[in-house]
């Protein structure tokens, strides 16, 4: 993986610093809509991705970046020409605010149904970050979502002939879940996959591999990393566009890509031994 200057710039930020300000023009930087594969769209920002699955039937939004990119991905969606008010469901990769904190704004336009895991669920609903997360302080609240519903790990939500599937992939926070689908084009269907993000860290003061709170944290996210290196996996798209080298794989004009999963999973190996290594110290 490449980019490791800016990742490990990314990955500091977290909540109210003077740091997250410059994260923050990051997450909201402009970023053109595109097709990734077939009826799968781009629809973030050029920090934090949002992906449009869409039918007839109505559309599937995954993710909604932070609360000021709302209307951005709105204006994606549209400029795509899809309308808003067609999404029947907004699906959650994790409870932080970079990544959801836009969900209430756009539920509000389109009236979707908000679907996640259980633990994302309650973050969302109460806006309220989880106080086992390993990033506190550094998290901001959310506005709380309405009509939402938990989902189990390897649930299929169905809408029309959309059927997205929910792998539970916690670790980073505990309700974290990515998400895998199928999008044909040409006469070729590829495999997708929504991977959260997998990586291990702790805010100043705090141990991810040593958290009374989340005790099985460091289990959870070594899984989690074997779960994604395991998914059938054409097309990746990372939570954080720039951790998957989305970028580059768009200069190059193709997606698809058969060792991305393993390769942002192998990344995300490399972090976890880096976190526990500096833990360890005295």
């Amino acid at each position: 993986m490449k980019n490791t200057i800016r990742l490990a710039a990314l990955l500091l930020l977290g909540g109210v610093s003077a740091s997250t300000v410059a994260g923050m023009t990051d997450w909201l930087a402009p970023q053109d809509p595109f097709a990734i594969y077939g009826n799968s769209y781009y629809v973030g920002t050029h920090g934090i991705s949002a992906v449009l699955i869409t039918s007839s039937a109505g559309h599937i939004l995954i993710d909604a970046g932070p609360a000021g990119a709302a209307d951005q991905v709105a204006a994606h969606v549209r400029a795509l020409g899809f309308k808003v008010e067609d999404i029947r469901y907004i699906l959650n990769g994790h409870e932080h605010f970079d990544h959801a904190g836009g969900i209430a704004a756009l539920q509000k336009m389109s009236g979707a149904e908000v679907l996640g895991s259980p633990a994302a669920i309650a973050v969302l609903k109460s806006g309220q970050p989880d106080k086992r997360d390993a990033q506190l302080p550094n998290l901001e609240p959310l506005a709380p979502v309405a009509n939402t519903r938990a989902v189990r790990d390897g649930d299929i939500v169905k809408l029309g002939p959309l059927a997205v599937t929910a792998h539970f992939t916690p670790g980073h926070t505990p309700g974290a879940t990515s998400w895998t689908w199928q999008s044909s084009a040409g006469g070729k269907t590829m495999h997708m996959v929504y991977a959260d993000s997998l990586t291990a860290i702790a805010a100043d003061g705090r141990s991810f591999s040593r958290n009374p709170l989340y005790p099985t944290a460091r289990a959870d996210v070594e899984r989690s990393i074997a779960k994604i290196e395991g998914l059938e996996c054409d097309v990746l798209v990372s939570a954080h566009p720039d951790f998957s080298d989305m970028w580059e794989r768009q200069a190059h004009a193709t997606f698809v890509d058969r060792d991305a999963c393993r390769a942002y999973a192998a990344n995300a190996r490399t972090w976890l031994a880096k976190t526990l290594a500096a833990e360890a110290q005295p």
